[in-house]
């Protein structure tokens, strides 16, 4: 009967799907190296590096080279500043701008939170496909088990029939077995379509076609037991934090930004060179053409002291230093979350792991009173239908104990992703 079941259900899926058996450590893996996410967040962080670059620029030299050539008439007329030249060649870079200098500190700050973004996103994934591989095999599990059920109940079923000719039972008994038959073959059904789409969404969340089809494995790879205390947990969780972390760096940058606003009012000094070639009938008119030179050259600092720097620094000042304090009460507040959540979820490992042992001391005493009803209906004392009365109940305490070991893991999960663990300890 189970093998028939499985058959019926294998057609439940596309034809054309491909089943990827997986350990809860290769779904992982592959997560980390196929999620959308991730790719997302390592974009970002190019981005950034590539914002270093771009604060870097006025410290780079620039170079640049052109002609300045034009007709005149008269004296010889200024070209955007320059005089009229056959050839000219400028070179630009800044030597003293400490605003700019703070700006390029800020850009550096800003690519070090893009790669705590980034970590961030992999304990995500990582925590959503755990979460997902868990449920799925919750669902395998509890399908193989009401399988099994069916069987039991199709026993019962006969079992009653056969009493109800011989007179031994009422019509309704039998009814009321064939109507427990009926509901156990109603929930393989549904466990089956869960376990599907389950599969399913697993196979999709790997990166795999959604016609594709991910079986969760069964292995020791699973979130194991936490001997660490409360307080060692939470003090993990503190340090491992990567959205404090985050808010940490935006508050640098924040800070370094309001510094460099605050120094807009300071001198900047470039060093400046430039070189030019002169046509001779530009200056003959004008000038003695015997002190006429045409290469001409020039190197040397240009000093710029801000006079009036307008509303706009002030403004960006104030701006700043309002974000920063909001950070600060951020990180506050985030850091206290973080402690609340964390030891709740360390407190549900406990109540989990608990629950877990109880459904198994309940399981090992139903299983127990079967092995004494068996030797019973050896010796006569029992029959059929009483041992398969027995068999379901043992299979509803396997279900419970299921359950309660799939509620311990995704609970040590949780507690893993609080503690900034969960990468190193699934992969």
């Amino acid at each position: 009967m189970i093998r028939t079941t499985l058959v019926a259900l294998a057609f439940l899926t596309p034809l054309a799907a491909e089943v990827h058996p997986l350990t809860l450590r290769q779904a992982v893996e592959r997560a980390l190296q196929q999620s959308p996410d991730i790719v997302l967040a390592r974009l970002n962080q190019q981005k950034a590096v590539t914002g270093i670059r771009i604060a870097r620029d006025p410290f780079m030299p620039k170079v640049v080279m052109g002609s300045g050539l034009a007709y005149n008439t008269g004296y010889p007329l200024n070209i955007n500043g320059d005089p009229p030249s056959v050839f000219e060649t400028k070179a630009v870079m800044s030597i003293f701008n400490l605003q700019q200098r703070y700006v390029l500190a800020q850009a550096k700050e800003d690519a070090r939170t893009a790669v705590i973004d980034e970590t961030a996103k992999r304990d995500d994934v990582t925590y959503r496909t755990a979460s997902l591989f868990l449920d799925v095999l919750r669902l395998a599990q509890a399908r193989d088990m009401a399988a099994r059920q069916v069987e039991s109940f199709q026993k019962v079923s006969d079992t009653v029939a056969a009493m109800v000719d011989s007179g031994r039972a009422l019509k309704v008994d039998a009814d009321r077995a064939a109507l427990n038959l009926a509901r156990a073959r109603q929930r393989v059904e549904a466990l089956g379509l869960d376990t599907d789409y389950g599969e399913g969404s697993l196979a999709v969340a790997l990166g795999y076609s959604g016609d594709d089809r991910v079986r969760a494995v069964d292995s020791e790879d699973k979130p194991g037991s936490l001997p660490a205390t409360e307080a060692e947990i939470v003090e993990q969780a503190l340090a491992n934090s990567r959205e404090i972390k985050k808010l940490e760096s935006q508050l640098q940058a924040k800070q370094l930004l309001l510094s460099s606003y605050k120094l807009s009012r300071l001198p900047t000094v470039d060093l400046i060179a430039q070189y030019n070639i002169f046509a001779r009938y530009y200056y003959q008119n004008v000038f003695n053409p015997r002190r006429y030179q045409a290469n001409n050259g020039q190197i040397g600092f240009e000093l710029q002291i801000p006079a009036l720097n307008g509303s706009a620094n002030s403004g960006q000042a104030v701006r700043a230093a309002l974000d920063i304090t909001g950070l600060r009460n951020q990180i506050n507040n985030t850091r206290e979350q973080i402690k609340l959540d964390t030891r709740h979820a360390y407190q549900d490992v406990k109540r989990g792991e608990t629950a877990r042992d109880v459904a198994k001391m309940d399981l090992d005493v139903t299983r127990a009173d079967l092995s004494v009803s068996l030797s019973r209906m050896e010796e006569g004392r029992a029959n059929l239908a009483q041992i398969e009365q027995l068999r379901m109940a043992e299979n509803e305490k396997w279900i419970a104990f299921y359950d309660a070991q799939h509620a311990l893991e995704k609970a040590q999960i949780t507690l893993l992703k609080e503690a900034g663990t969960i990468v190193a300890a699934l992969r």
